[in-house]
């Protein structure tokens, strides 16, 4: 198994045991013992998008981050990883330098929406799924050296996840409160709950100049594709969010380099 190593050595090393969740450490805070933000002191942020069924914006936000020369960091599920439609995809963006991780192998809902409480898999089946996307990795990936964090499907996680992924020397991140940014998969048919791309841009740039720490420590999520419904994409205007933070001061970092620092 490739993850035994890490099933191994995080039992034996351990960790320091998170805060309580919404708890802040000195550098980090943290949720249902994930990492949601990083150094509140330091001017820079992690580009975070998820993919798992689809990879439409791939290419432009290839391109877009080479043009601007920032680094960003993509957490694909196992079946995202097989899909041949997106190999290239994803060896340019191994090749290009960005952060690849996990985000399970199956995109399983791990607890109930209404209680997060309720754990809706199995100590086995978390392991499984974990194990199986971590296997789907590329090979250039070393999974114990590179890929340590791990962002749980759906965004949805508690305590409980958070305890398993540590035994398996995985450090649970998810995105930063606070914007609409992860909105940017609804379709129109969704109600009120569709957010177009000008709401979602314009509550960026509302949540950097209402918290007293701007955006600072920012995990900050988007979606490397969405359903073909949704016509309005965000990511058409990643090059203009990019630019606008930048000229604020705001620094682009990799979630593992971020985390580091």
């Amino acid at each position: 198994m490739r993850l035994l190593g890490l099933l191994v050595l995080g039992t034996v090393l351990g960790a320091c045991v998170p805060p309580a969740p919404g708890e802040a450490s000195s550098r980090f805070t943290y949720v249902e013992g994930g990492i949601v933000r990083g150094d509140t002191t330091r001017r820079e942020l992690a580009l975070v998008f998820t993919g798992h069924e689809f990879a439409d914006g791939g290419d432009h936000i290839r391109a877009v981050l080479a043009e601007k020369r920032i680094p960003a960091s993509f957490f694909f599920t196992g079946d995202f990883y097989r899909n041949p439609a997106f190999a290239s995809l994803i060896a340019g963006l191994k090749a290009d330098g960005h952060y690849l991780g996990a985000h399970s192998d199956k995109h399983l809902l791990y607890c109930a929406w209404e209680s997060r409480d309720r754990l809706l898999v199995t100590r086995d089946s978390f392991d499984f799924d974990l194990e199986n996307n971590y296997q789907e990795l590329p090979a250039q990936v070393d999974a114990w050296k590179e890929a340590r964090y791990f962002l749980p499907p759906y965004e949805w996680y508690n305590r409980q996840i958070s305890s398993w992924a540590k035994a398996w020397g995985v450090t649970v991140v998810n995105f930063t409160p606070g914007t609409r940014s992860t909105a940017d998969y609804t379709t129109p048919n969704m109600g009120p709950r569709y957010q177009s791309s000008e709401v979602i841009f314009e509550s960026i740039l509302a949540r950097e100049q209402s918290d007293p720490n701007g955006l600072n420590g920012f995990l900050l999520l988007l979606h490397i594709g969405t359903d073909p419904a949704r016509t309005d994409k965000f990511y058409h205007r990643l090059g203009a969010l990019v630019d606008t933070l930048q000229s604020r001061g705001y620094r682009f970092e990799r979630v593992d380099r971020l985390l580091a620092r």
